[in-house]
């Protein structure tokens, strides 16, 4: 689990479509340095399922994802993921 919940950059991608979703994290993604730590705030469905498992099978580390609200996991989502 991500406990610092601190990150170099943000996305906001709640108002994109798939594949949009993921091509917006992964542009802002490759404008990151190594080491650095990307916050995107993502729809759950196929945001939450395909952008976190593209970015690891990039290499990226997926550091933590959760719910801005416990009580709608359907809900916005929020993602940390540090870049190789």
């Amino acid at each position: 689990m991500y406990e610092e919940r601190t990150a170099d950059f943000f996305l906001d991608i709640t108002g994109q479509v798939c594949p949009l979703t993921f091509v917006k994290t992964k542009l802002m993604v490759e404008r990151m340095a190594a080491g650095q730590i990307l916050e995107v705030r993502l729809r759950a469905g196929e945001p939450l399922e395909n952008v976190p498992r593209s970015l690891a099978e990039l290499g990226h580390a997926v550091l933590a994802v959760e719910a801005e609200d416990a009580g709608d996991p359907g809900g916005i989502h929020r993602l940390w993921v540090r870049k190789a």
